[in-house]
């Protein structure tokens, strides 16, 4: 099973994410997100947490990925790799820990402004999962 693939959108960059799992799923939907920045090998120099909570499946994904927006444009950290991941399916929660390094040391693709919740869904098709976002760039 693929993790993500990109779609065509006239402006913006669309893309699906599938997982067997759930958690699986926020974890693709973060590795589409890490390609759009950087689509090369990033070393694992720093190491970030992230805890997020959301009040739906969509704004949970939401908030996650916007959180990678957050440590990209405030601490200059480019992510790569999702080290532990949690997700608390009752609470809406999710815990993880990434790598990454500073941008500096890159030639960032893709200056992303925002995740947007414009053609977002979040479903379970049979026995896996897929998701849609809509990144503004």
């Amino acid at each position: 099973m693929k993790k993500f693939q990109f779609l065509e959108h006239t402006a913006d960059i669309k893309f699906r994410a599938f997982g067997k799992t759930l958690s699986d799923l926020y974890k693709n939907n973060a590795l589409a997100l890490f390609e759009v920045f950087y689509d090369k090998n990033v070393k694992g120099k720093e190491n970030y947490n992230i805890n997020v909570k959301g009040k739906d499946y969509e704004s949970l994904l939401y908030n996650f990925l916007e959180e990678f927006l957050f440590l990209f444009d405030s601490k200059n950290f480019l992510p790569s790799k999702i080290i532990s991941f949690k997700l608390d399916e009752k609470k809406l929660k999710i815990t993880a820990e990434v790598s990454g390094d500073q941008i500096k040391n890159y030639n960032v693709n893709t200056h992303v402004k925002a995740v947007t919740y414009n053609e977002m869904f979040i479903k379970k098709q049979r026995s896996s999962w897929i998701s849609q976002v809509v990144l503004d760039i």
